[in-house]
């Protein structure tokens, strides 16, 4: 399985290459007020509102700063029923792809945060899988993606 690496803190996490839309240079966002706090705020993508997550917060960590190789992760985010929607997620040095032998990922048995999956050894050391449908509780989720009128 091909997976992009990036870092939360000083560990490092993937995401299925399957699960992403596109990877896109970190950009000025506009702040989400009473918001969460690791709602890091709204992209203009194409005259279209895109929601982004800084990673780091989601993990309870504070961000060190955008970097130059800080990038916003585009992943399609699934609402339930089929439906989906565009969802950014800040993740600080996102290192590239690896290859992971699916025969090598374990639970490990540790609990970890909802959003965080199986772990298995890559290229550069042990690699945890973000799982895009556990990022949201059903709240921000609903929050976030609010329905518009017809």
């Amino acid at each position: 399985m091909k997976v992009l690496v990036f870092s939360i803190g000083p560990d490092r996490y993937c995401l299925r290459l399957g699960a992403i839309a596109r990877v896109l240079p970190a950009l000025e966002l506009k702040h989400l007020p009473l918001s969460p706090a690791f709602v890091a705020g709204l992209m203009d993508l194409h005259g279209a509102p895109v929601p982004v997550i800084d990673l780091s917060r989601l993990a309870g960590l504070t961000p060190e700063q955008v970097w130059f190789d800080t990038r916003i992760i585009l992943v399609d985010y699934p609402l339930g029923g089929g439906a989906t929607r565009q969802l950014g997620l800040l993740a600080e040095h996102v290192i590239g792809i690896e290859t992971l032998d699916d025969n090598a990922l374990t639970d490990g048995g540790v609990k970890a945060a909802p959003f965080l999956g199986q772990v298995a050894p890559g290229a550069g050391g042990m690699l945890q899988l973000v799982e895009i449908e556990r990022l949201l509780t059903p709240d921000v989720s609903a929050q976030l993606f609010q329905e518009t009128p017809a």
